[in-house]
């Protein structure tokens, strides 16, 4: 074995065993495992290993190209899984059970900080731009990265709160998918402007089209392709988890698709987990397996390698650190103050727009997926990266608590109540499961009575 690959594989395991610990210390504290993936990568990279044991750590992970490269290209797949997975976690269902309020949070959660985020990369200092001349490139990465939240964190908090089925937790949960949604697709088309370099309006048209005509043609036709491999290749395939197989060409498929179309292949793998987690014979066997080969293995190193890139050094300069802090409050207020009116105009009190505020702002991998395609991309500098992952800490490690302080004040009316006390006993009545029952009669008494009552059962849930 050859000594970049003995190391490639030391890497990998001191990144997994630093990685897990960390996650698992932070879980026991009511924190996403992600921070101390994150963590795991900012204390084996420059800002910690490097001060205490430069040698060490530069022998570790050198700054060859070649020996980086083999990190970088297990990293790129870890986002192309990370966004399937988070793509067949996203329950479109949910959005319609809070359709009217979950859009209006979402649009003004989006659209302030967006906007505060695209005019504050228009005051940068010129020796934050990787390129001076095309500032606006990332000004719209900047308001893209303040303005997304993390789906999984709310919906950690939520759950574990007992909130899931209250008024404001499927509220939470729809804005999210919302807000994952859409911001994948802002990122997407704002990373092919960054490919273009110099994009016009043309660029921007080509881009926004080709973006709807994939999303019109995954959502109609896609659906049924993809739904008919699923269950082929589980009817056909003997040997083990063709499935999985499955899922990953789907894809990777989907993923080269949006490539040629000229946006981000992030958009496709989100597309295609979405699809994938509506499949009917989706078991949850199936799940758990790929699941288990992500968790394992790609989210740790993914953001462990954002954490080495990221050298929080730098904020030991009084300008940097005072930028850094800036961003963070511009991104805190913004999302708090666009949830906060998005709640409003949907007609939730202001206690229910309070939890609203706190919940939508936790960017957490979602934040840590946009700096890192940013800084490939070359439209971020290290030390913007560094404070765009600093803010994502800070305001992910925020969020939990302060959700909680702000669900933990909300009272339970005695409508909320009643639906909750009826939806309880229903879910573990004989038919809590059945969907559409289908019953076999004939016009004697008993027939009749049977169909009666099957009407009563079906009409009960419209």
């Amino acid at each position: 074995m050859g000594s970049s690959e003995a190391l490639f594989i030391a890497q990998i395991v001191v990144l997994l065993l630093v990685g897990r610990v960390l996650g698992e210390a932070m879980q026991r504290v009511g924190q996403p495992a992600v921070m101390g993936q994150l963590l795991a990568g900012v204390l084996l990279g420059p800002s910690v290993f490097g001060v205490v044991w430069p040698e060490a750590q530069q022998a570790l992970f050198p700054p060859a190209r070649e020996q980086r490269a083999m990190l970088e290209a297990v990293s790129n797949l870890g986002i192309l899984m990370l966004l399937l997975l988070t793509g067949m976690e996203t329950d479109l269902k949910l959005v319609s059970n809070a359709r009217r309020a979950a859009i209006c949070v979402s649009a003004a959660g989006i659209a302030l900080p967006f906007a505060l985020g695209v005019t504050l990369g228009q005051f940068l200092p010129q020796s934050m731009l990787p390129r001076p001349d095309e500032r606006l490139i990332t000004s719209l990465f900047l308001g893209t990265a303040l303005s997304v939240a993390s789906v999984k964190i709310v919906a950690t908090v939520v759950r574990e709160m007992k909130f899931v089925r209250r008024k404001v937790g499927m509220t939470l949960l729809a804005s999210a998918i919302i807000d994952d949604t859409v911001g994948w697709t802002i990122i997407a088309i704002t990373a092919s402007l960054a490919l273009h370099r110099h994009p016009n309006a043309a660029t921007l048209a080509q881009s926004v089209l080709g973006t709807g005509i994939f999303l019109l043609v995954s959502f109609t036709l896609g659906r049924r392709f993809v739904f008919g491999l699923i269950r082929w290749t589980n009817d056909t395939f003997i040997s083990e988890v063709p499935v999985v197989t499955a899922i990953l060409i789907v894809m990777g498929g989907m993923a080269l698709v949006t490539h040629l179309i000229g946006v981000h292949t992030v958009l496709g793998a989100f597309v295609a987990g979405i699809l994938v987690g509506e499949s009917p014979i989706l078991s949850r066997h199936i799940d758990e397996q790929l699941r288990g080969l992500v968790v394992a293995l790609f989210m740790p190193v993914f953001f462990a390698l954002a954490g080495l890139n990221a050298n929080l050094s730098i904020l030991v300069d009084p300008r940097l650190l005072g930028l850094t802090c800036g961003l963070i409050a511009v991104a805190s207020v913004g999302k708090f103050c666009g949830a906060f009116l998005g709640g409003t105009l949907g007609g939730l009190s202001g206690r229910e727009s309070t939890a609203l505020g706190c919940g939508m702002n936790a960017r957490g991998s979602t934040e840590v997926i946009v700096a890192s395609i940013g800084l490939s991309l070359g439209v971020l500098n290290q030390d913007l990266f560094t404070m765009i992952v600093t803010m994502a800490i800070v305001t992910t490690l925020a969020m939990p608590p302060s959700l909680r302080w702000a669900l933990s004040r909300l009272p339970l009316h005695e409508e909320e109540r009643c639906r909750l006390e009826r939806e309880t006993f229903e879910a573990k009545g004989f038919f809590s499961k059945v969907e559409r029952p289908l019953v076999l009669v004939d016009d004697s008494v008993n027939g009749r009575l049977a169909e009666r009552l099957a009407g009563l059962i079906a009409g009960s849930r419209s």
